[in-house]
């Protein structure tokens, strides 16, 4: 009895040895899986938060409002919040896809091309009664910023944001820099070297001009003229860039948004003239390839 008690002792103990190590292992991998399910939810937490759309706050940057002309301008407002809303949303959706210019190119800068049309019907149906204002054009671009931006009530976005495009009202500068597809496919599916950007005729469908407005007109007729030399230099440019998509998210759309606004002027400069406008020019704003 006096040898088996030590004996019995000693099992004891080395029993509860076994047992301790196993649930101080237990613990460790508890301890560790819990530390890379937190790090795990902080980083989708952190790029969630990276990637949202800020845009500078338009209604603050707007004189009194003429009664004649509010109607429209909140319709272009809710416009501006759209447009934001709808980029927010293609943003959220193309993670993971493109390159590291996918978000200017496909995104920001045909955001910022839509801002700058919307923004310019707001001067004008303000200054049809009252003094236009100017300067609007430097709220058209937006940024990428943590936090929320879906814009505030006045439909712009959240204020003080940095602009994160060079010049999106520049002609051709809506696409810059080996951009990828919005597919996420770098398969170097670019336009060939035969192919180039065909938009139809606005001039021989504008008609009667009046003298008055003539000259901006012109001027205008001139920049569509610049907008597709602009598009088709970055077509010869980007040969082998990007996928299927990179052509139309790249360079179709952004020079579509641009012409839309270009031919809009034209038809407000008419129109300012007490002539009757041209209709269905909204129809010529879209281009596309052709080959030759």
């Amino acid at each position: 009895m006096s040898r088996g008690l030590p004996l019995l002792h000693r099992r004891r103990v080395l029993a509860a040895g076994a047992i301790g190590g196993i649930t101080c292992a237990a613990v460790a991998v508890g301890a560790a899986m819990a530390g890379q399910d937190g790090s795990g939810a902080s980083d989708r937490a952190s790029t969630k938060a990276a990637s949202t759309i800020s845009c500078p706050e338009v209604t603050g940057s707007l004189p009194e409002i003429p009664a004649q002309a509010k109607a429209e301008v909140d319709r272009n407002l809710a416009l501006l919040r759209t447009q934001l809303d709808e980029a927010n949303k293609r943003l959220a959706t193309s993670q993971g896809q493109g390159g590291p210019n996918f978000v200017r190119n496909a995104i920001l800068g045909p955001l910022a091309d839509k801002r700058k049309s919307t923004l310019d019907r707001i001067a004008i149906s303000i200054g049809r009664h009252a003094e236009k204002p100017r300067g609007l054009d430097a709220l058209a671009e937006c940024s990428l910023g943590a936090g929320s931006g879906s814009g505030s009530g006045s439909g712009a976005g959240a204020g003080g944001s940095t602009p994160a495009t060079a010049e999106p009202s520049a002609p051709g500068s809506g696409a810059e820099g080996g951009a990828q597809d919005g597919s996420g496919a770098g398969t170097g599916a670019g336009p060939g070297s035969a192919q180039s950007i065909s938009c139809p005729d606005v001039a021989s469908k504008i008609g009667a001009v009046p003298a008055a407005a003539q000259a901006e007109v012109d001027r205008n007729i001139a920049l569509l003229g610049t907008q597709l030399d602009e598009a088709n230099k970055r077509l010869a440019s980007s040969v082998g860039q990007g996928g299927p998509n990179f052509v139309q998210n790249a360079i179709l759309g952004p020079l579509k948004d641009k012409r839309a606004s270009t031919i809009d002027r034209i038809r407000i400069s008419i129109s300012r003239q007490g002539a009757t406008a041209p209709s269905g020019l909204d129809a010529l704003a879209g281009c596309s390839l052709a080959s030759g």
